[in-house]
């Protein structure tokens, strides 16, 4: 009996132990919600209450003034893809809005591997110098962060304009004869959109051939591989992480660039942010903008989910 008096005592010494525990894990998780409520509600106003209020105005109709009308309404998200003939009302595609989804998609993409192309092998040199002259490499790649993003866009101008530098120096050496038709282009788009977010593109890939094993790459030497056998199975596949995040991060703000292609296109190249910020000024129509806004948000909420389900698999597939 004694005993058994003794075990019972133990066992409710171990239960109180462990409803003490759990009421110190609820204690602490009450106070990391009371910490963080200042930032969640600044969040939910700041970021979640306009995108709120744009897709509550993507389902109103226009008032031709500006504005909306407070009237339920899905003519906006109709008129994204699809439009009526003005003269027999029968339906058909939106053209100019899919060219336009089309062009902002073909540049972001374009822009997106002509960063990797250029990037990888900065990242490379980045990540093969010492250690204590790496940051200030780090410290040149960020250097164009501290200008505004506008002086940038006329900074690539006055390199690709008809009098720019570009044509000046082809023109002196006696390659062309007449300059060369760059700006008001979807290349001099493309190449604005490069300059401007090419150090996304450096900055997350340098992030994971730091942590590469160099050891590895001299491995696959001594087994004879070749350069580009080295970089196709050893190098790619260790910083895959670093080029879908760079990817990433580069093809977000592309798709809905706004200035670059303002500056650059000279109007004739619209993007989707120029088409958004067209139907808000002279177009005056806030629900197809409002709309338009929403189906960028929903392309980029796409490719964040095809980056997350990368990376989840590899992450499974590395344990």
């Amino acid at each position: 009996m004694a005993i058994s008096g003794t075990q019972s005592q133990r066992g409710g010494t171990h239960v109180s132990a462990a409803e003490a525990a759990a009421a110190f894990e609820r204690r602490e998780t009450r106070t990391r919600w009371l910490l963080s409520a200042p930032a969640l509600i600044t969040l939910a106003v700041a970021s979640i209450g306009p995108l709120l209020i744009v897709l509550v105005y993507s389902f109103l109709q226009k008032n031709p003034n500006g504005g909306v009308f407070w009237q339920f309404s899905t003519d906006a998200w109709f008129n994204v893809i699809l439009q009526r003939d003005i003269f027999d009302d029968t339906l058909q595609f939106a053209d100019a809005h899919l060219s336009i989804f089309w062009r902002s998609v073909k540049l972001s993409m374009g822009t997106t591997v002509l960063a990797l192309i250029f990037g990888f092998p900065t990242a490379y040199f980045i990540a093969t110098r010492p250690e204590r002259t790496r940051e200030l490499w780090l410290f040149l790649i960020t250097i164009p962060f501290w200008t505004n993003l506008l002086i940038r866009t006329f900074a690539i101008q006055e390199v690709i304009r008809n009098e720019g530098i570009v044509n000046s120096l082809l023109l002196w050496v006696g390659i062309i004869d007449a300059p060369i038709q760059m700006m008001f282009t979807d290349f001099a788009i493309m190449m604005g959109m490069l300059y401007v977010f090419l150090p996304l593109m450096v900055l997350p890939l340098y992030a994971s051939m730091e942590k590469l094993d160099f050891r590895l790459v001299e491995a696959g030497y001594d087994l004879y591989a070749t350069r580009l056998q080295v970089l196709r199975r050893v190098i790619i596949p260790l910083v895959k992480p670093g080029i879908i995040a760079g990817s990433i991060l580069v093809f977000i703000p592309s798709l809905g660039a706004y200035v670059t292609p303002r500056v650059l296109g000279g109007g004739k190249s619209l993007m989707l942010g120029n088409l958004i910020e067209l139907q808000f000024g002279q177009g005056r129509n806030w629900p197809l903008g409002a709309a338009l806004s929403m189906t960028l948000l929903c392309i980029v909420m796409v490719a964040l989910l095809v980056y997350v389900r990368k990376t989840s698999r590899q992450g499974g597939a590395h344990g």
